[in-house]
C-alpha cells in the first residue's frame, strides 16, 4: 500500500528524481517517489542517448564540460548494465571554424577531458562511413546510455535497501502532484491524483523534492513562489542502422544537428533548439528533420538517403539565475549548469527544495547536491555513498541491451517460447514476465516498450502491438474495450514518430500498418477519439 506519510516526497520520476530516490534511502531517510507517467517518459526518456565526456562543453561551458566528465567516469563504475562503451570522435569538416579545434583542445585539457588527435586516415579507418574531408579529428571517452535502464537501476536499487530494513522506498506511478500542502510558512506534503482513475490523496512529507524537470516551474507555482525555467525542445532522428559504432561529434560551436549516437540497433542523429512554453511540447516540424539529416550527410556522406525510423524530441529543462536574462536566446547558448534552490534561504518556504538544469549525465550529481540540501533541512548528517557504490545488478538486465545478445540466445533455444516482437527479437514469456512485474497496478503497451524495446524497430509496432494486446488481455484480463483503447493509444504514439518521415521505406511501412490496424482492424472505428486525439489530428 502507498504510505501517506513519509520523510521525503520525490517529485518526478526521470533521471534525476531516481537518483535522488536512490540516495534518501541510502542516507536511511523515508522516501516516496512519485512520477505522472511512467519512469523516464519525460526529458530522461527523449534524449539522443549520449554519456557525454564533457567535450561537447568543453568551450562554452568549462565547468559543465569537468561535471560531466567526472560523472561519465562515475557512471560508468556504478551502472555499466546501462552503458555500451562506444567512445567518441569530434571531426572538423572545411565548412567548420579553422580556429575551433585549437580553442576546443585546450578547453579540454583545463576541463580533465582525456583526449587523443588522430589524422583524418586514422578516424576514417575506424570509422570508414566518415567523410574523405575531415581536417581535424580527436577521440574522446564518450559513450552510449539507456536511461530508461539507468532510471529503472536506481528505483529498484532503492527498493531493493527498504525491502531489507524497516525504511520507506517506493515509487507511485501515473500519479500527478496538484497541489503542495503548507503551514505555517512549510511545504509538508503534496495532494496527487491518479491520472488514470481520477482518485485524489494527501502524502505527508517533511519536505518535498522538486525534480520534476521541465514542470520543475508549475511544481514550484503549486506553493506560490517562481522558479523561472527555459523550455528548450529539440528534436532526434533515428536511423534504421548504426551507420556508425563511434559517436561523432562536429567539432564546431554547439547547433543544429552537431551529433551522430549509435545507440543499440539505430543512429540517432541530433539535435535542434526551439524555444518552447510547454513542458510536454513533443511535436516535430518539418525544417527540423531537414536540418538534421543535411548535417550529419556533411559528415556521413549518404545518410540522408538512408531510412529514417522515426523522429522525436524531449524539452530542455534549461535554468539560469534571475539576474541573467538571455531573452529569446537559442537554447545551444544556455549553459547546462545545474541549480538546487533551498526555497527556505531563498523564498522563507520551508519543506520545499527544487533541482532544475543539467544533463543526464550529471543527473547522480545534481541528485546528491539536492539531496545534502534535503538532508540539512531535516537534520540528517548522513554522507552520500552513491559515487563509490555499484548499483546491484538489475532483476531485467544483466548487461547493456545489444540486439545480437537476443538473436544468439534465440539460435541456441536460451530464448524460448513464441516470437512477438521480431524487430527486437521480443518474446510472449518475456512480455508475461515484465507484465507480471507491474503485479496489481495497470500496464500499457507503451510501458512494455520501455521495459523490453516492443515495436521500437523498423516496422515502429507494425505488427507486434496486436500481439502484445492480446497477450495484454490474457494476462491482466482486461475488457475488450480497454485493451483495444490500449492497443490504439500505443498505434497512435508510434505512428506520431513517424509521421514526419513519410517517404521511401518508411512510407510503404505506413500503408502497410495502415492496411493492418486500419482497414482490417478498423481500430479507428472501434474507439472515438479524444479531444486531445482531434486536436492533435
Amino acid at each position: 500500500m502507498t504510505p501517506t506519510a513519509v520523510d521525503v516526497l520525490v517529485v518526478g520520476g526521470g533521471a534525476t528524481g531516481a537518483a535522488a530516490a536512490y540516495d534518501l534511502a541510502r542516507r536511511g531517510v523515508r522516501v516516496l517517489l512519485v512520477e505522472q507517467s511512467d519512469l523516464s517518459t519525460g526529458t530522461s526518456g527523449r534524449y539522443h542517448g549520449l554519456l557525454h565526456s564533457g567535450g561537447r562543453y568543453a568551450v562554452g561551458d568549462p565547468g559543465t564540460a569537468a561535471e560531466c566528465i567526472t560523472e561519465n567516469r562515475i557512471l560508468r563504475h556504478i551502472a555499466p548494465f546501462a552503458i555500451e562503451d562506444t567512445g567518441g570522435l569530434f571531426v572538423a569538416t572545411p565548412d567548420d571554424p579553422a580556429d575551433h579545434p585549437a580553442r576546443w583542445v585546450d578547453a579540454c585539457r583545463a576541463a580533465g577531458i582525456d583526449i587523443d588527435a588522430l589524422t583524418p586516415a586514422q578516424a576514417r579507418a575506424q570509422e570508414p562511413a566518415l567523410t574523405p574531408h575531415i581536417t581535424a579529428a580527436y577521440r574522446v571517452p564518450d559513450a552510449a546510455c539507456d536511461s530508461f535502464d539507468l532510471v529503472h537501476g536506481f528505483v529498484e536499487a532503492m527498493r531493493a535497501l527498504c525491502a531489507h530494513s524497516t525504511l520507506c522506498g517506493d515509487l507511485l506511478a501515473y500519479h500527478r502532484v496538484i497541489r503542495l500542502v503548507t503551514n505555517d510558512n512549510s511545504v509538508v506534503g503534496a495532494e496527487v491524483e491518479n491520472v488514470r482513475t481520477g482518485d485524489r490523496q494527501v502524502i505527508h512529507a517533511a519536505c518535498v523534492l522538486n525534480a520534476a524537470g521541465p514542470w520543475a516551474g508549475m511544481v514550484a507555482g503549486l506553493s506560490g513562489i517562481t522558479v523561472k525555467v527555459k523550455l528548450d525542445r529539440g528534436t532526434m532522428v533515428a536511423m534504421n542502422t548504426r551507420w556508425v559504432n563511434t559517436i561523432i561529434n562536429r567539432l564546431r560551436p554547439a547547433d543544429d544537428g552537431d551529433i551522430i549516437v549509435p545507440v543499440g540497433t539505430v543512429a540517432v542523429l541530433g539535435t535542434t533548439s526551439v524555444t518552447t512554453n510547454r513542458p510536454g511540447d513533443h511535436h516535430v516540424e518539418n525544417w527540423e528533420v531537414s536540418k538534421i539529416l543535411g548535417e550529419a550527410d556533411a559528415v556521413i556522406p549518404g545518410i540522408r538517403q538512408g531510412r529514417a525510423l522515426r523522429a522525436w524530441a524531449g524539452v530542455r529543462p534549461l535554468y539560469e539565475p534571475p539576474d541573467i536574462d538571455h531573452g529569446d536566446t537559442s537554447g545551444h547558448g544556455v549553459q547546462r549548469r545545474f541549480a538546487v534552490i533551498d526555497h527556505r534561504v531563498r523564498d522563507q518556504l520551508g519543506g520545499l527544495v527544487t533541482v532544475v538544469g543539467g544533463k543526464l549525465t550529471t543527473c547522480r550529481l545534481m541528485a546528491e547536491e539536492a539531496v545534502n540540501v534535503v538532508c540539512d533541512q531535516l537534520g540528517v548528517d548522513t554522507p552520500c555513498t552513491t559515487a563509490a557504490e555499484p548499483l546491484p545488478l538489475p532483476a531485467f538486465r544483466q548487461q547493456y541491451h545489444r540486439l545480437d545478445h537476443r538473436l544468439r540466445k534465440l539460435e541456441h533455444g536460451q530464448l524460448p517460447g513464441q516470437l512477438i516482437c521480431e524487430c527486437e527479437l521480443v518474446t510472449r514469456p518475456q512480455i508475461e514476465a515484465a507484465i507480471a512485474g507491474y503485479g496489481d497496478h495497470p500496464v500499457a503497451l507503451d510501458d512494455l516498450r520501455r521495459d523490453l524495446r516492443l515495436g521500437m524497430g523498423p516496422c515502429q509496432s507494425g505488427f507486434c502491438s496486436v500481439r502484445a494486446a492480446g497477450i495484454l488481455h490474457e494476462v491482466k484480463e482486461h475488457s475488450n474495450l480497454k485493451v483495444t483503447r490500449a492497443l490504439k493509444d500505443f498505434v497512435d504514439e508510434r505512428f506520431r514518430g513517424v509521421k514526419p518521415l513519410l517517404w521511401g521505406h518508411q512510407l510503404r511501412q505506413l500503408y502497410l500498418d495502415e492496411l493492418i490496424y486500419r482497414r482490417t482492424l478498423g481500430l479507428d472505428r472501434l474507439i472515438a477519439p479524444t479531444p486531445e486525439e482531434r486536436l492533435d489530428s
